[in-house]
């Protein structure tokens, strides 16, 4: 054998790729989040203020002139530019002021259960990531308090909020120390605060995959709390802290997914509508769906308030997928959301730098493009956003 092929050098090139990888990228995210080590969130514009808000232009302003708002910085046209913190101060300050004050926090109320939501698919590739940042971001901009939790070992969420889970959480600090069967800790141990005012995050690692093979351990050894209960049990702790927690799941159906699904009020199922995926995610449910037969045959029954499904990566214009998608809401009817969440080079070109469209400037985006694809992402989150509502007991404000 070629010196240059043994399994020894080829597990040093590996080593050596990796490390070159793992460099690189820590070079391109300092000079992405120059010069500040960690990222940062933009201010927003009044337009964009009166859109998560609810309030119109001419009433934010009026709000202002009468001194019932906080100051905010201006830039060099003299236009008020609000960070989310001060989003959110203006949104308290209409709750108690306002006609409707309700309408300005729509988060749990007394008597509210927290809202559990595991963002699943069986394969990779089909947005599930992308949906749970965007979801999070949107409804921490829209006044919830949202956690999210990254249970994917590859950590593309926990990225995606400008850590590097390869260096920074090699050994310890991610979800797992949590749902671990040797001596885990509290969940708010784990918690993240991240850049985003109202959004903290569990962060996840490769140590997330030992989870796997401890559960199998676990299950011979009766090891008590089970994995159908360990999630769950660490919410309790933070219950109180938030309105909305959403799980980024990984792309197969093993103990780390069932352990999320299994803490979980409602599912949101992403689908690309295209033949594989659909029949990817038709195994997906089959195997769901007698993994939980067996659970309640053993814990009783498991009660979610919905099952959702959202058409992912959806290009309108591609007509075997708008078959597709036709095909799947005239078998799954209104489990499928009606807006559909477009394929867009805005994300994609956000993600190369770790972000989300609604951390870029708008200066930074051709404003059709843009609009577009806001109108898909906000259309998805509201919409959905409605079906969180329902599971309070009321409709959408």
């Amino acid at each position: 054998m070629n010196q240059e092929t043994t399994p020894q050098s080829i597990a040093a090139m590996i080593a050596a790729n990796a490390a070159r990888l793992s460099t690189a990228l820590d070079d391109h995210m300092r000079n992405s989040f120059r010069p500040e080590s960690r990222k940062t969130l933009r201010k927003f514009h009044p337009f964009e203020v009166s859109e998560l808000t609810g309030i119109s232009l001419s009433n934010l302003r009026t709000r202002h002139q009468e001194g019932d708002f906080p100051e905010v910085e201006t830039d060099s046209r003299g236009r008020r530019m609000y960070s989310a913190a001060e989003i959110d101060q203006i949104r308290h300050v209409m709750a108690r002021t306002g006609r409707n004050g309700d309408a300005y926090l729509p988060g749990r109320r007394d008597g509210d259960a927290l809202q559990v939501v595991s963002i699943v698919n069986f394969k990779g590739g089909s947005s599930k990531t992308t949906t749970a940042v965007h979801l999070a971001q949107r409804y921490a901009l829209r006044g919830y308090r949202v956690l999210a939790i990254d249970m994917d070992p590859q950590a593309s969420l926990t990225t995606m909020f400008g850590y590097r889970p390869e260096i920074e959480f090699v050994e310890s600090g991610t979800v797992y120390d949590s749902l671990r069967y040797e001596d885990p800790v509290p969940l708010s141990q784990v918690i993240r605060k991240t850049y985003f005012h109202n959004l903290d995050l569990a962060p996840a690692g490769l140590m997330l995959s030992e989870y796997e093979t401890e559960t199998a351990y676990a299950l011979q050894h009766r090891v008590e709390p089970p994995f159908t209960q360990r999630l769950a049990i660490a919410l309790d702790e933070v219950e109180a802290d938030y309105d909305l927690v959403l799980i980024d799941c990984p792309p197969q159906l093993g103990f780390t997914t069932m352990t999320a699904l299994l803490a979980s009020t409602g599912l949101l199922i992403t689908v690309v509508p295209s033949m594989l995926d659909v029949a990817s995610m038709a195994q997906f449910l089959e195997m769901a769906g007698e993994t939980v037969r067996t659970l309640e045959e053993a814990t009783g029954p498991i009660d979610w308030a919905f099952l959702k499904f959202l058409i992912a990566r959806y290009e309108p214009t591609d007509v075997p997928q708008s078959q597709m998608a036709g095909f799947l809401r005239s078998i799954l009817l209104d489990q499928v959301l009606t807006t559909p969440m477009l394929k867009s080079t805005a994300i994609s070109d956000a993600g190369m730098t770790q972000q989300t469209i609604y951390e870029l400037e708008p200066s930074q985006v051709v404003k059709k493009t843009l609009d577009r694809i806001l109108e898909s992402v906000n259309g998805v989150a509201d919409e959905f956003e409605k079906t969180l509502q329902r599971a309070w007991g009321r409709e959408a404000d």
